[in-house]
């Protein structure tokens, strides 16, 4: 190896780029695939009525779930198996594991913590040989009803998007796997978008974000060196430089992408090489393709097509999207319709449609993947269970299992295999 050739270094660096984007695009897929050890599942809930709600607020979930329910994986069948369950009152909706699989941390989705009424993060330490958990803390999200929590790559932090006050802050991981105290917390603020979506279905009312600020997702990009957040009221993606020694965010270059008024952006996903970017918008129920420069952290928009058939009418909530880990297909959750829309990428990375899943059950909030890229698992909310299906991964298709597995308000899915002692 030629070490003095031009470009080795440039390529070097996009090749380390490819593996982390790969990492952070699957974090399940950090645990070596060793059959011979458990798999283990864990499922957020919604486990506390939501107070103080909008009139606008959509899913109103009763409050079905106990809390943080723990299962063995069947590696052949897809099957959930119930391990326990970690009882958490405070709905905790959406849940990361750091990439050594020794802790795991939860966006508690309320607005009561502390006299600012704020929503909370706790951080637990899981034992290897059951997956059970111990908490190791909790604190403040840094605003009301965190939605949304995920894990630098460097380990050293997390960040958190808070749905009801349209903030996101970054808060420190501490040597233990606790959290420490907001290092930065940023606001949302400028001019919400209309209550129609420009790109939404004839007939729709689907309208539930646009009243105020609402930040719903944040992450890192593949290198670390930007953090990417949207806001659904503000129709807005925004780009972060971000500061690893202090844990801060600033404004990039490229700072902010607009998506046409009222669609709402809900979740992204990067493509496994990084240089695609994949947008769904939860009210106008599409999925925008960007081309990312990770130099810069610029966004640039080249496609945008509907998740829905061309015939639906009516109101429709996009809510998940996917890029399965061989790169070969994007897939984007419907609620009210009820499905999974399956879309093949081209070489260009342009979307063309494949088909559409009947979830099993109403409001699929998430899905994902096990580490294998086998099962998909679809957590259908306010059908209070998880439905299975296997993926075909010639054509990116979804067959049913016949499983149902019963859990209150599921809300999100992750899956670790513990490394070995």
């Amino acid at each position: 190896m030629n070490v003095t050739q031009p470009g080795f270094y440039s390529k070097l660096l996009a090749g380390l780029c490819l593996l982390a984007t790969c990492l952070l695009a699957s974090p399940a897929a950090l645990m070596a695939d060793d059959p011979e050890r458990p798999l283990f599942a864990y499922v957020g809930t919604f486990s506390s009525p939501l107070k103080d709600t909008l009139p606008t607020q959509v899913d109103l979930p009763p409050g079905n779930g106990a809390g943080i329910h723990i299962f063995e994986v069947n590696r052949s069948t897809g099957a959930l198996v119930p391990r326990g369950t970690f009882p958490l009152g405070t709905s905790p909706s959406h849940l990361a594991i750091n990439s050594d699989g020794t802790r795991l941390y939860s966006a508690n989705e309320t607005d009561r913590f502390g006299k600012d009424k704020h929503g909370s993060i706790s951080s637990f330490e899981i034992n290897p040989t059951d997956g059970n958990l111990r908490p190791l803390g909790t604190v403040d999200a840094g605003g009301a009803g965190p939605t949304y929590v995920s894990i630098h790559p460097s380990g050293k932090y997390l960040f958190a998007a808070n749905y009801f006050a349209g903030s996101v802050s970054v808060l420190p991981i501490q040597s233990d796997g606790s959290l420490g105290n907001a290092t930065d917390i940023q606001n949302d603020s400028g001019p919400i978008g209309p209550t129609r979506a420009t790109n939404a279905p004839q007939g729709s009312f689907a309208f539930s974000g646009h009243d105020r600020t609402h930040a719903h997702m944040i992450q890192s990009d593949p290198s670390g060196q930007f953090v990417i957040h949207v806001d659904l009221g503000l129709d807005k993606i925004y780009v972060w430089k971000f500061n690893a020694v202090d844990g801060t965010l600033s404004p990039g270059k490229n700072h902010v992408v607009s998506l046409p008024p009222g669609d709402g952006p809900r979740h992204f996903h990067f493509h496994p090489h990084g240089r695609w970017f994949y947008s769904i918008q939860e009210e106008g129920s599409t999925i925008a393709l960007f081309d990312y420069e990770s130099s810069t952290g610029k966004l640039t928009n080249r496609q945008t097509i509907s998740t829905l058939p061309p015939t639906y009418a009516g109101s429709n909530f996009c809510s998940e999207i996917l890029v399965s880990q061989d790169g070969k297909f994007v897939y984007a959750g419907n609620r009210l319709h009820d499905s999974i829309g399956i879309f093949a990428v081209g070489a260009d990375g342009q979307l063309q449609f494949v088909d559409y899943t009947w979830t099993r059950g109403n409001y699929p909030r998430s899905f994902a993947f096990d580490p294998s890229g086998e099962f998909l698992y679809s957590c259908n909310q306010r059908a209070d269970n998880i439905a299975i299906f296997q993926v075909n991964q010639d054509s990116g298709k979804l067959k049913f299992t016949e499983q149902y597995v019963p859990v209150g308000n599921p809300s999100c899915i992750v899956f670790l295999q513990p490394k070995k002692q």
